[in-house]
């Protein structure tokens, strides 16, 4: 099985389950989320395999005590220790907060571009164009790309606008060559 596949199904069943007993389970992913990403000996003692199951285990239990975590939420990251699958940690986070995006009613994408900057007009024309498209709220991110030479590139979820002059190349070439 794909890892993709096993970190949608992880994602997909405790996010059932924070919402039966109604637990925040994307926030306390997001806050352990960014305390792994704050601290590298944490990220190095969580991701290594030079460390023991049991020594991952005892500083994780200390972390746990001395912060306000649900049970299901510390036995999961338990359970990811205990198969050998901590590795997948980060895809399933994403897909935690894709799934709890959906059910808030709005999407993540990025606007990738050639300049420092987006047009703030732009961008909430391209928002308004993508609650008409998809019916829901949209928030993006401006990303500088060096891949875009004039244009944009939108994408959400698996829907991708391509307004880039590169891509009007791409076009135009497979036009000429057919």
């Amino acid at each position: 099985m794909k890892l993709q596949s096993i970190s949608k199904a992880y994602a997909k069943s405790i996010t059932e389950l924070a919402e039966e007993k109604k637990i925040d389970i994307a926030g306390e992913l997001t806050d352990f989320n960014v305390l792994i990403n704050e601290n590298n000996n944490l990220e190095t003692l969580l991701f290594s395999d030079v460390f023991s199951v049991e020594e991952k285990t005892s500083v994780l239990k200390f972390i746990f005590e001395k912060s306000k975590v649900s049970d299901l939420f510390r036995n999961f990251i338990y359970f990811l220790l205990n198969e050998k699958r901590m590795g997948i940690f980060p895809m399933i986070f994403k897909d935690v907060i894709v799934i709890d995006d959906d059910k808030k009613g709005f999407l993540r994408g990025t606007i990738e571009g050639s300049e420092a900057t987006v047009n703030i007009e732009l961008m909430e024309k391209i928002k308004a164009y993508l609650v008409k498209k998809i019916g829901k709220n949209t928030e993006l991110e401006y990303v500088q790309s060096k891949k875009i030479t004039a244009g944009y590139r939108v994408t959400v979820e698996d829907l991708q606008l391509d307004a880039s002059l590169d891509n009007q190349l791409e076009v135009f070439k497979e036009s000429v060559l057919t």
